[in-house]
């Protein structure tokens, strides 16, 4: 049975977690519904992730902190640029 890499993990739940705060907390009319914002803010953390990896931050076998927090920072992003660019519309 495959095994999902830990760090993988985290960034996708990281970046779900922040997807569905945003939804949730950021004022105005929601751009995109709960699970739209869930997905995009995962897609968002998955290649913060992967970058911080690149730039040797960590690595796809356990979490570190500093990639987490590039994940982090990235679906955050993502979600902003989405409702300021308003590319995102229902």
């Amino acid at each position: 049975m495959p095994t999902i890499p830990l760090a993988l993990l985290a960034w996708l739940l990281t970046g779900a977690a922040l997807g569905l705060l945003a939804a949730r907390l950021l004022p105005g009319r929601p751009a995109l519904g709960s699970m739209s914002a869930a997905l995009v803010g995962a897609i968002g953390a998955l290649f913060g992730g992967l970058l911080a990896t690149l730039l040797g931050f960590g690595g796809l076998i356990g979490v570190d902190g500093r990639a987490l927090a590039v994940a982090t920072a990235a679906g955050l992003l993502t979600l902003v640029w989405l409702r300021v660019a308003g590319l995102a519309k229902r």
